[in-house]
């Protein structure tokens, strides 16, 4: 038996997983009974010399999309467009996907998977997630059985290297920035990182797949990382903390909330502990209770890796002459939790000046908008005159965390808030 693939896409992604078919034809077919020919990659340009043969490479969509003996398409184009034009053009030709597109996947993926449904055929897209990291299947198969309660996640291994270095050498924002892109974490464009998109993305494909309902990422709450001082990496592990970019999902009361923003983390928490570019789920099933999903994120050979490996898992469900190995459907209006009924921990951290009575002026707007304080530690500042205060919070709604957030910073003594994060 053979397979023919069509490929979409011959950049980082897309070059290590035409290797591994030309490459290792015999031994993928002797693992699986099914020949992989790669019989088309579709190219911007036709003309440069690449490693693999002349006679694949083409520059028209129509030769990969339309021949009619190219049953799989391969797209690693990246990008919304044309891409999501090619994987809905290819399904309904009656072809087979596998996709790494987290945009087109976050944006569009419940009508392309239920288009797969209606034509018989499979769309997988292991790798627009977690890269190297089993999250779709897990979800799809091996937790169908549970209602998932919470997602947490740490998903974009540009932040986490950059958060890292910050809190292990103080470096600052620009410093963590520059040393990533260096080594190859950030891109020289680093604001689908940085500003917490390509995190929205990943948390909007999840939510919609562990709660069956379509959660679109206009829907997600956003903050980046950008404003976040070295300082407060010092008093996060003071008070038994780190700080991650934060994807969380949940469904309480019927309704979901997804968010994606700077959190402080306990220590004893698994998501604490990852660290570099490495990427972790921490996912909250009904009856299984809890599960931790970790492994490489990113990068060309962990990308291919769950490309080949949705590849390979295709063939297994072709060769058994199953198709949709769990039928998918969406609540296409699912009632979402807006940010400010949020309830949350968190934590401030101010700039203030040095004389009495300022506490209790902050306590009283905190008692006002009905925060709590859990913790308060108090610090000499480098700006003479003044002290560094940092207070904790007991669970509330995020509006009012806000509210005192600004009704603080009015305060006569206050000279700045100098930070803002919720707490998990």
């Amino acid at each position: 038996m053979q397979l023919n693939v069509g490929l979409l896409g011959l950049g980082t992604v897309g070059s290590q997983v035409a290797e591994r078919l030309l490459q290792k034809r015999d031994s993928l077919a002797r693992r699986t009974g099914v020949v992989l020919n790669l019989r088309r990659v579709l190219v911007r340009d036709a003309e440069r010399p690449r490693s693999i043969p002349s006679e694949l490479i083409t520059d028209a969509p129509d030769v990969v999309l339309n021949d009619p003996e190219i049953q799989v398409l391969v797209e690693l184009m990246g990008g919304e467009e044309p891409a999501r034009t090619y994987i809905e053009r290819g399904l309904r030709a009656g072809k087979h996907v596998v996709t790494a597109n987290k945009v087109v996947m976050a944006k569009h993926g419940p009508e392309l998977l239920e288009l797969a449904g209606e034509m018989d055929v499979d769309i997988y897209f292991e790798a627009a997630v977690g890269g190297g990291i089993p999250l779709i299947s897990t979800f799809k198969v091996d937790l169908i059985a549970n209602d998932i309660e919470r997602i947490a996640a740490v998903i974009n291994g540009t932040t986490n290297y950059m958060l890292g270095r910050m809190g292990a050498d103080g470096l600052d924002y620009a410093a963590a920035l520059l040393e990533a892109q260096a080594a190859g974490f950030a891109e020289e464009d680093p604001t689908a990182d940085v500003a917490g998109f390509d995190a929205v993305y990943k948390l909007s494909i999840l939510a919609s797949i562990a709660f069956g309902a379509r959660v679109h990422p206009d829907q997600v709450f956003r903050e980046g990382i950008e404003g976040i001082d070295p300082l407060d990496f010092r008093y996060a592990k003071e008070l038994g903390y780190e700080i991650k970019l934060l994807a969380y999902a949940a469904r309480p009361n019927g309704k979901i909330e997804a968010r994606v923003h700077p959190a402080l983390v306990p220590v004893s928490h698994p998501l604490a502990q990852v660290e570099g570019a490495f990427n972790a789920v921490y996912i909250e099933g009904d009856l299984v209770g809890p599960v931790l999903l970790r492994g490489q994120g990113a990068g060309g050979r962990p990308t291919a890796s769950a490309v080949v490996g949705d590849l390979l898992d295709l063939v297994f469900t072709i060769r058994k002459k199953a198709a949709n190995r769990v039928l998918m459907t969406f609540d296409p209006d699912p009632p979402m939790l807006p940010m400010a009924d949020v309830v949350t921990k968190a934590y401030y951290r101010l700039r203030a000046e040095d004389r009495t009575g300022v506490l209790a002026q902050v306590g009283r707007v905190f008692g006002e908008e009905d925060v709590s304080i859990a913790s308060m530690i108090q610090k000499d500042s480098i700006e003479e005159g003044t002290a560094e205060l940092v207070f904790t919070t007991h669970p509330a709604r995020d509006a009012a965390l806000a509210r005192a957030r600004e009704r603080i910073a009015e305060l006569e003594p206050i000279r700045r808030v100098g930070a803002f994060f919720r707490v998990i």
